[in-house]
């Protein structure tokens, strides 16, 4: 279905036939960022006497549902939100034990010594987590607060007030038909109203697009870059677990065709986390970035680790990873974005729980703040210099080149250019990439085809029984959610060009080409199988693919990622 196909059997029930609710504040998205901004709301009106109304909207079917990370956690954000975590029982288990960098040939790996690493890869006083368990955790300690949390209910679109200014978001229909008509159990999605909005939806957010566009915040910017992650969940037997060891490494399997770089985590009850980061930068149309990962695992030195164990989880998301250069004008009339939303995460470290918490902080202090004075502003035009003067202001600042330089320079000049910047506090010459990732494509003879080898359901497996690990599910007598601006363009623009390079860059074959009996061939959507890691939206060389959110609860159910 195309997006003009989408418009024209939308459903499109005038606001007053809707439901509504009215909030002081308004949370899209129950991630680590919306959830420490609600949690720090309350603590503020408890403390002050305030009465306070505060709502998050989760378009998982549950909290924590569509959460991914690593993840090595720095607690620096949760010791401001709850000091006291640790008496409250916080998921984190696991302190680091061991920080190990390597270098990957196909063959060994070279383990590099820690003072040539740069200050920001070391980890110890972090924590081995899983970011679920941690949302999960930040969503009973949001409730037990007087939170309103309501998962299942993805924000589908804008509300505008009289002024221009964001009064609010409308929650997506449920019960829409595959053919846009409404069915038997069809309900129009509720216009939820508050004085402020706070958009949390992570990397890439579909609402997030809009209001960069619509109010031009990306304008002094460099763009966006992103990357996409891949992550998997071991149980390994119990004499080769070695809890709190974190292995991080370049070079093979990505070596000449991409950068990025693989992690491997060694948390609680015999579970190790292996993963690779594929920069969406890449020129080459026939890379498969999940078969790169898959690949990843047959280096002696990974396989080491993940012999004999059974692979108990699969996901993969986007990473927004342009860092301080890219970051867009966080505040508008009616509303701020805040983490992975607006691109907090520092990829110097690989972080960006805890820079997202922090975002979600300060976004918290400038809301109180403003409801609190005679006349509500319309812009929170503090929250600029909160972020600024902050110590997540100041990290990412120091840090900013560290995309850049690896961009221009390489992985060995550019981790030697960010080694020194980062010894200098960041005082190098300011290095910029404005490149869009999907500009960076080349078409698809420029390059040699590569042939992956087949996975052997040891170390390596398949897309379709990645899938089914991620718990996916959508109903089938829905719309697409992923849509198409023009439909014409997979077949006569992207397959001649690029091969159309949607078959291999989705990591879970969402995308066909099919040919019928005449040999004429056909684009196809699988979207059932989307997993939300929003690369089609990110890497789509003709940018004709558009993300949307799916009837609520629908995607994957991380448990443990």
């Amino acid at each position: 279905m195309t997006a003009a196909d989408f418009e024209h059997t939308r459903i499109d029930t005038p606001l007053e036939q809707r439901d509504t609710m009215n909030f002081d504040v308004i949370i899209v998205g129950a991630g680590v960022a919306g959830l420490s901004a609600a949690c720090r709301l309350m603590q503020q009106a408890e403390s002050s006497g305030t009465p306070l109304s505060v709502c998050v909207l989760e378009k998982g079917a549950e909290i924590g549902a569509h959460i991914l990370s690593g993840a090595v956690f720095d607690p620096r954000a949760l010791n401001e939100l709850f000091p006291d975590w640790q008496t409250l029982g916080a998921p984190l288990h696991t302190p680091v034990e061991r920080d190990e960098f390597y270098r990957f040939d196909g063959e060994r790996g070279q383990r590099l010594p820690d003072a040539l690493i740069p200050p920001s890869m070391h980890n110890r006083g972090n924590y081995i987590i899983s970011a679920g368990e941690l949302v999960r955790w930040l969503g009973e300690r949001a409730e037990a607060l007087g939170v309103d949390i309501f998962p299942g209910f993805p924000a589908q679109s804008l509300l505008f007030d009289e002024k221009g200014g964001i009064a609010g978001v409308i929650t997506g229909d449920m019960g829409v038909g595959h053919d846009g008509q409404p069915r038997a159990t069809f309900m129009p999605g509720m216009a939820l109203y508050a004085r402020y909005t706070l958009f949390a939806e992570g990397s890439r957010g579909h609402l997030g697009k809009q209001l960069i566009e619509h109010f031009d915040l990306a304008r002094d910017s460099d763009p966006q870059h992103y990357a996409i992650g891949f992550k998997e969940l071991w149980e390994v037997p119990a004499e080769q677990h070695q809890p709190g060891l974190v292995v991080h490494g370049i070079g093979w399997s990505l070596t000449g065709k991409a950068q990025g770089g693989s992690f491997l985590y060694h948390g609680p009850d015999r579970q190790v986390m292996v993963g690779l980061i594929v920069d969406l930068n890449y020129a080459n149309p026939w890379l498969s970035p999940f078969h790169e990962f898959q690949q990843l695992k047959h280096h002696p030195s990974i396989a080491a680790h993940l012999e004999g164990g059974q692979r108990i989880g699969f996901g993969a998301r986007s990473i927004t990873k342009g860092g301080y250069n890219s970051l867009p004008r966080m505040t508008f009339p009616g509303g701020l974005l805040i983490g992975c939303e607006a691109g907090t995460l520092d990829f110097s470290r690989i972080k960006g729980l805890h820079t997202a918490m922090k975002s979600g902080l300060l976004a918290a202090d400038s809301v109180m703040e403003a409801l609190q004075q005679e006349e509500t502003p319309d812009t929170l035009a503090d929250f600029s210099q909160r972020f600024e003067q902050s110590w997540l202001g100041d990290e990412l600042r120091r840090n900013r080149n560290f995309g850049p330089a690896l961009h221009r320079f390489g992985e060995t000049m550019g981790g030697a250019w960010n080694w020194l910047d980062q010894k200098l506090g960041g005082r190098l010459l300011l290095l910029h990439d404005r490149t869009r990732d999907h500009e960076a494509m080349e078409t698809a003879d420029r390059h040699e085809r590569i042939e992956y080898p087949r996975p052997d359901n040891r170390l390596s497996f398949d897309k379709t029984n990645s899938v089914y690990l991620s718990n996916t599910n959508h109903d089938e007598d829905q719309p697409s959610h992923l849509r198409l601006k023009d439909d014409r363009i997979p077949i006569e623009t992207n397959l001649p060009r690029y091969a159309e390079p949607a078959q291999r860059y989705c990591p879970v074959g969402v995308y066909e080409i099919i040919e019928d009996e005449q040999g004429t061939p056909h684009f196809r959507i699988n979207f059932q199988n989307c997993i939300h890691c929003k690369t089609c939206d990110i890497k789509d060389p003709s940018q004709n693919i558009v993300w949307t959110p799916p009837e609520g609860g629908g995607g994957p159910n991380y448990p443990r990622m």
